[in-house]
């Protein structure tokens, strides 16, 4: 279907561009959520799939939250959410914790929600184009859950990937979790 990773981005942005509102994860997270402590999310941003009330409900049933810290060098570094009224300005525009636990910190976490333009059914993830979470995801403990958060129209087929791309298990929508068959043993996690 695409021919690049840039082609495929570029259409899967302008397509979320049109959405007349952005959808929340909430719903569905409630219902598919394992019984675990420590999640690693994001702050959603523009038409992303909405994640702050999910990061509200979360913090209300006594879970921790990690939210990632851009580094200089697009690498991330992981806080505690405090709530999202003590979020800090980062880089590019973001939300952030105000304390750095370190990019390990993600190897703590007992299931892991990160952002992606598109996913493929057999777990590949295509991002933003800058590394940021690929760089992220190998340092996921094995065997920990990973799940990207999409729309229900950016699960595909096939995307393109390369070597460094880390594989993702399932896709969060704002209506279901969608079990992805993993390539990950043929791509290194």
């Amino acid at each position: 279907m695409f021919q690049t990773k840039a082609a495929a981005r570029q259409y899967f942005l302008e397509e979320r561009a049109l959405r007349p509102h952005a959808e929340g994860l909430l719903a569905s997270a409630r219902q598919v959520l394992p019984d675990v402590y420590r999640i690693a999310l994001y702050v959603s941003m523009g038409p992303e799939p909405q994640t702050g009330a999910l990061i509200d409900w979360l913090l209300a049933t006594n879970r921790e939250v990690l939210l990632p810290i851009l580094y200089a060098d697009n690498d991330l570094g992981w806080g505690v959410a405090p709530g999202a009224a003590d979020l800090v300005p980062g880089r590019l525009g973001l939300s952030e914790p105000p304390t750095d636990l370190g990019s390990d910190a993600i190897a703590t976490a007992d299931l892991v929600i990160c952002p992606a333009v598109a996913v493929a059914r057999d777990g590949v993830r295509l991002g933003r184009g800058g590394g940021s979470y690929d760089r992220a995801l190998a340092r996921v403990r094995p065997g920990t859950p990973v799940w990207a958060a999409v729309y229900d129209a950016e699960i595909v087929d096939t995307l393109p990937y390369d070597r460094h791309d880390q594989p993702v298990d399932a896709a969060l929508t704002p209506s279901r979790l969608t079990q992805l068959r993993s390539s990950a043993d043929d791509r290194g996690r």
